[in-house]
């Protein structure tokens, strides 16, 4: 599966988890160089708090494109160490 932006290539991987129609991708599988610093969080009932991180690609920002559970719920341990992507990122395989 590949996280693509910008027609840029923001995750790549084989090994993904889907929750709620969203791919999650191992957290190492990220392109740092174009992940940047966000300090939005929201809640979910049942996976915990999110964290976010911005895209920077090409001079273009995407706010909080990126969510993360630090420190999921049990119920949601599966994606620990994964992030998943929205805002016009498009995960194909």
């Amino acid at each position: 599966m590949k996280a693509i932006w910008k027609d840029t290539v923001i995750a790549e991987s084989d090994d993904t988890v889907m929750v709620e129609g969203n791919h999650y991708f191992p957290e190492a599988a990220l392109n740092r160089a174009y992940v940047t610093f966000s300090n939005h969080k929201t809640h979910c009932a049942w996976k915990g708090q999110a964290s976010y991180y911005s895209l920077m690609v090409n001079g273009e920002l995407n706010p909080d494109a990126v969510w993360y559970y630090p420190d999921p719920t049990p119920e949601a341990a599966s994606i620990k160490g994964r992030v998943a992507f929205w805002k016009g990122v498009v995960v194909v395989a």
